[in-house]
């Protein structure tokens, strides 16, 4: 009865190893990644921006095809190549950086055919957590020629109502609140 017990468990731990250790984890290069949205600006044209210091993890288990998403990012980085633009988005009207400092998204990631297609996740802004679903529109992974260590990259896509986080200042009309996230990445493998 021992024996089979610790057998029983012996296995039982061997498959929990091998399974965690088919997933990668990868850390983000903040370097190489810039979240941008875009909004409609007095409805007349599209403004993006971009936000210039982003940090976060991704683990990935191409063999069981699931994944997550960690991603942190600097709302005082905002950066819509105006000065005047930025100093009023970090104030209290859009980003209120003061009082809410980081922008954050985390979610699983949905595979498809063997590869990553979606991440169903969270997005947390202006201290309220909503679920913002993001479709990845290219995803590859190489051996980075310089550091020597597999790099992977992914473009992902969402939309979202901005007025739905408590951002209301200049979302007149039915699609006032319109905004898009757009997730540009790449991330290094850990040892």
């Amino acid at each position: 009865m021992q024996r089979t017990w610790l057998g029983l468990s012996l296995a039982t731990l061997l498959a929990a190893v091998t399974t965690t250790a088919s997933a990668q984890t990868y850390m983000v290069d903040s370097s190489h990644t810039y979240p941008s949205f875009r909004a409609p600006h007095l409805g007349i044209s599209w403004w993006t921006g971009k936000f210039n210091q982003t940090s976060g993890m991704i683990s990935l288990d191409r063999t069981a095809g699931t994944g997550t998403v960690e991603i942190e990012i600097d709302a005082a980085s905002v950066d819509f190549g105006h000065e005047k633009m930025n100093e009023h988005a970090r104030k209290g009207d859009f980003f209120d950086v003061e009082n809410h400092p980081k922008i954050t998204y985390s979610g699983a990631i949905r595979f498809e055919g063997g590869e990553p297609a979606g991440v169903d996740g969270n997005l947390t802004l202006l201290g309220k957590t909503l679920p913002v679903a993001l479709t990845i529109e290219s995803f590859k992974c190489i051996m980075h020629p310089m550091i020597k260590k597999e790099v992977c990259g992914a473009d992902a896509r969402g939309s979202f109502d901005r007025r739905d986080f408590g951002m209301t200042y200049a979302a007149r009309g039915e699609n006032g609140g319109a905004a898009e996230l757009l997730i540009q990445v790449e991330a290094i493998k850990q040892d």
